[in-house]
């Protein structure tokens, strides 16, 4: 067994990389243009390791005890030709794929396999002579497999004092290999994601890895319908599009429609979504919170506050889904973490591109955290600047480098902008206001225990105060809308089914071009990016159902409505009245008055019905690859049995 361990990975390792660089000499182009070689061979080596070392883990840990038993050789040498059979086959499936979909095999691929009555009529009738080349490649697959491993003899018995220590330095070998690193957290597709190109980043992985983490991603995707009851499609878009107040859009997008900008500028304006980590309206002192927020209360007097805006869920990828990309909160993951949507997936990035502008993330953290680095760069986003590419930080902690650092780089890329006449969307987010609580001493007078939320909160607005001004007196003020919105609050929780109270937080748009206002309608992250794009001069068309807040609210949405996922129950707040679903039971209805005031309600069955179509239709349109823009749907991207 052991000398079947040692010829499988060398034979694999080179396969895999020969096929890596076929396919990079192929696509050579649109390689040298993200940057060359390099980082395809080297990410693409760490993930040939990750997954070689899964497949001979388990013979690896069996070989000094049963190595030399000729049964146990048999299963391992068909163990290992079965999995030389899955590495060659979707290897050799690549470049159709990539053609197709460009993008290496993923979950596509399952899907297919989901309904082989269909796909085998579709290729008997269509492709027999491709049908016939494939069953004797497949067989050549498998003949090359077992002429490789099949004949290799057993092992020497291994000496009774070696075998516990070639287990420890195995398992330890194949720990640190399937890993990919020694950091704190494991290798991913993320990790390995470099560019803007999205086919380009698959490049690094192998195909049998793709295939296998969107096997394992799917865990994330339950299904809504299941779950809360279920709806025709048809009344479901119905719904979704009345309470938008906009027109049916194609078949394949059924909410793309045309906004037209409220407000006129010379050229269109920069963008700069700020997202503050845990920033509740319970610490906002403009928000009747504890008054911890000097800065930022200041600041809502210049621009236009919303009082009265609700997060979609409680964790990061939840408001980076809703503010990045105007989509709805769902039961499964966050669209970050799935693997339908790490390409094609419409972002403000992928429509803003359209209009000649340059899109960057900022992040003090790791951006291959929650899969952000995969799925920004897959949607659109030119520039990443995480942790590494922060020069002399001043202060890096457990999470990264500080919120100041991360507003210095803002501030320094923006001035760049200026100098390059350069229109630009500066997505960036803050990682202070986190436990363990970490921030640079001498800038805030901590109160008490300086290892808190409540003081971590006065840095991170501190922060806030500091940028905007040095912003207010930099040139790019003028030509520049900025949005300063938390993610979700810190600490969710509380004994009501949703605790609205903890979803409340801090939403304001600033510019030299933005009025002062002081705004009381209930609104969601949702409808955030819309109102952006009515702000910076942008007409276009686009599939997101929020709000475009420069509008008056139709009579019948006069008090607006915010949608919240919290767990497994799903909250819809309309006016004063909360709309809870929860798993395989009855809706609930209550009389909300704020802060956390519940009175039940007999059910309103209009705003039962308009509640469930808002939690279904984002899993609809996730899985059917429904938003999304129609240039980038050039390409078929969903299977449709026919």
């Amino acid at each position: 067994m052991r000398t079947l361990i040692y010829t499988f990975i060398p034979t694999a390792l080179l396969m895999l990389t020969a096929f890596r660089l076929i396919f990079s000499v192929w696509q050579w182009q649109r390689v040298k243009q993200a940057g060359g070689l390099v980082p395809v061979l080297l990410g693409g080596l760490r993930i040939d390791l990750l997954m070689i070392a899964a497949i001979i883990a388990p013979v690896v840990l069996l070989a000094p005890w049963i190595g030399h038993w000729p049964w146990a050789v048999t299963i391992s040498a068909i163990w290992f030709t079965f999995a030389w059979f899955l590495l060659v086959l979707l290897e050799v499936s690549t470049p159709q794929f990539i053609i197709e979909y460009d993008t290496r095999p993923n979950r596509l691929y399952v899907d297919y396999l989901k309904h082989p009555q269909e796909v085998m009529g579709m290729l008997w009738k269509g492709y027999k002579l491709m049908l016939l080349v494939a069953i004797l490649a497949l067989t050549a697959i498998v003949w090359g497999g077992w002429s490789l491993f099949g004949t290799i003899a057993a092992d020497q018995s291994m000496g009774l004092w070696w075998r516990p220590v070639w287990m420890i330095v195995a398992m330890a070998l194949c720990t640190l290999a399937i890993r990919g690193t020694l950091a704190h957290r494991p290798i991913n597709p993320s990790t390995v994601a470099w560019c803007g190109d999205s086919m380009v980043n698959t490049l690094p992985l192998n195909s049998l890895y793709n295939v296998a983490y969107a096997i394992y991603s799917m865990k994330n995707e339950r299904s809504a319908e299941d779950v809360y009851g279920g709806m025709p499609t048809e009344t479901m878009q119905n719904i979704v599009r009345e309470c938008a107040n906009i027109p049916a859009g194609p078949d394949h997008l059924p909410t793309l429609h045309q906004q037209t900008a409220q407000k006129k500028h010379a050229r269109p304006l920069n963008l700069v979504l700020i997202v503050q980590e845990s920033l509740g309206a319970q610490y906002v002192g403009a928000l009747s919170g504890a008054g911890l927020t000097p800065e930022f209360d200041k600041l809502s007097e210049q621009g236009w506050h919303f009082r009265q805006a609700y997060a979609t869920g409680t964790r990061s990828v939840r408001g980076l889904e809703a503010i990045s990309a105007g989509f709805p909160p769902t039961l499964a993951d966050a669209v970050l973490r799935l693997p339908g949507s790490q390409s094609q997936f419409f972002t403000l990035a992928q429509l803003l591109k359209q209009f000649n502008y340059r899109s960057r993330f900022i992040y003090g953290g790791e951006a291959h955290f929650d899969n952000m680095k995969s799925f920004f760069l897959g949607n659109g986003f030119d520039e990443l600047h995480d942790l590494p590419s922060f020069e002399n930080p001043a202060f890096v902690g457990t999470w990264g480098a500080s919120d100041e650092d991360m507003f210095n780089k803002l501030h320094q890329l923006l001035e760049q902008d200026q100098e390059q006449n350069q229109t630009s969307l500066t997505l960036a987010f803050s990682v202070s206001n986190h436990s363990p609580w970490e921030y640079p001493a001498g800038r805030i007078e901590a109160q008490g225990d300086p290892a808190t939320v409540q003081n971590t909160v006065r840095y991170a607005d501190w922060a806030i105060g500091d940028f905007f001004r040095k912003a207010q007196q930099a040139d790019y003020w003028e030509n520049t809308v900025f949005l300063v919105v938390a993610d979700h609050d810190s600490r969710v929780g509380g004994a009501s089914l949703v605790p609205i109270r903890h979803f409340h937080i801090p939403a304001l748009i600033l510019g030299g071009s933005v009025e002062a206002r002081q705004d009381e309608r209930i609104i969601s992250q949702i409808d955030l990016p819309p109102t952006l794009l009515s702000l910076i001069g942008i007409s276009s068309e686009h599939p997101m159902i929020g709000k475009d807040l420069c509008l008056p609210f139709a009579p019948e949405h006069a008090y607006g409505r915010a949608m919240m996922q919290y767990n497994e129950n799903y909250g819809y707040l309309k006016g004063d009245q909360l709309l809870v679903l929860a798993p395989h039971h009855e809706p609930e209805q209550y009389q909300y008055v704020a802060p956390d005031s519940y009175t039940p309600v007999p059910i309103d069955q209009q705003l039962s019905q308009e509640a469930l179509a808002h939690v279904l239709w984002p899993a609809w349109a996730y899985h059917q690859r429904a938003y999304s823009l129609p240039h980038l749907q050039t390409k078929n991207t969903a299977y449709s049995p026919s």
